[in-house]
């Protein structure tokens, strides 16, 4: 390997680490938007609207500038579903869940994200995959529902699936739904260009959404500042770093940075919002962590590692 290739893989590998950092805040940053039940702040409602109209026009800004042409009437199919998923899906359930359950909490039960992608693909792409993954799958299935109940009955709720973690649920079926359909047109359209177009799409849903849901109360400002940075950084510059690190580094290398999204969301959880380090919490996560590396191994055989095809 010669230097030049082991310079882009590594260039790779740390672009990729910086998108899952970026990802990982997410949650916390949320949660710091929209502050908790008994301490609400900006409504989830808004959040949803508000950061994807932020990223929206930062991307307008940006396809004007590489003077990228129109989605054709065949990718925009998909861009649409990737805007229900990712824009509206994904942010509103997880903004609502955030304000009864912990990031930490929150954490473990997405850490299924990247398993509920892989099915996501397997259905809509049809993609085949082993029966290893299969079961992989369901194991990191059962560990969720088995830590949601035992959260559950700690928080004196019974031993029973709360709200928040149907919420949750919901919105891991909805980000992933939406990382494949964007995946669908990504070789075609160009990876960065992808989220902009949703975001840009979603304009005439998010600006006016924002506008009627604006708060009416006094809000802290560390909640405009979360608030910024989920649309500034994880609706937009953080599929940036993702994407390219994806290219960079080939995406079998680069994909498996995304194991240490929930430990990254459970550390920062401590200092941004004063939660406590669970052992809980953090066991589930690392056996569910587990069944989603085990569940990639299985998933199919694997094929030449390539970096992604850029396109202009």
């Amino acid at each position: 390997m010669d230097n030049t290739h082991q310079h882009r893989e590594n260039l790779g590998l740390w672009l990729g680490l910086l998108g899952v950092i970026i990802f990982a805040l997410t949650l916390p940053m949320t949660r710091l938007a929209t502050g908790t039940a008994d301490a609400p702040q900006l409504s989830p409602w808004f959040v949803t609207w508000a950061r994807a109209a932020l990223a929206g026009v930062l991307s307008a800004i940006y396809l004007l500038a590489v003077r990228a042409p129109w989605p054709s009437a065949a990718q925009r199919g998909p861009l649409y579903l990737s805007l229900a998923g990712n824009v509206i899906g994904y942010p509103l359930l997880l903004g609502w869940a955030l304000r009864h359950v912990t990031a930490s909490h929150a954490a473990v039960i997405t850490a299924l994200l990247p398993l509920a992608t892989a099915a996501a693909a397997a259905w809509l792409m049809h993609q085949r995959a082993r029966l290893g993954f299969w079961v992989f799958a369901a194991l990191g299935s059962g560990l969720v529902a088995v830590y949601s109940l035992l959260r559950a009955a700690q928080m004196g709720h019974g031993f029973g699936l709360t709200w928040a973690d149907t919420l949750l649920l919901g919105a891991v079926v909805a980000a992933s739904l939406g990382y494949v359909a964007g995946a669908q047109v990504t070789a075609s359209l160009g990876a960065e260009k992808v989220i902009s177009w949703v975001c840009v799409m979603a304009l005439p849903i998010t600006l006016p959404g924002a506008w009627l849901t604006w708060p009416e109360n006094a809000v802290a400002p560390a909640s405009w500042w979360a608030l910024m940075y989920v649309g500034v950084f994880s609706m937009w510059a953080g599929f940036f770093a993702w994407f390219r690190g994806l290219s960079l580094g080939g995406p079998l290398r680069v994909s498996q940075l995304q194991l240490l999204q929930p430990f990254i969301t459970i550390l920062t959880a401590v200092p941004l919002l004063g939660e406590s380090l669970d052992a809980m919490t953090l066991g589930f996560a690392l056996l569910v962590v587990l069944t989603v590396f085990m569940g990639r191994r299985t998933a199919g055989p694997r094929p030449p590692q390539q970096p992604l095809k850029e396109t202009t």
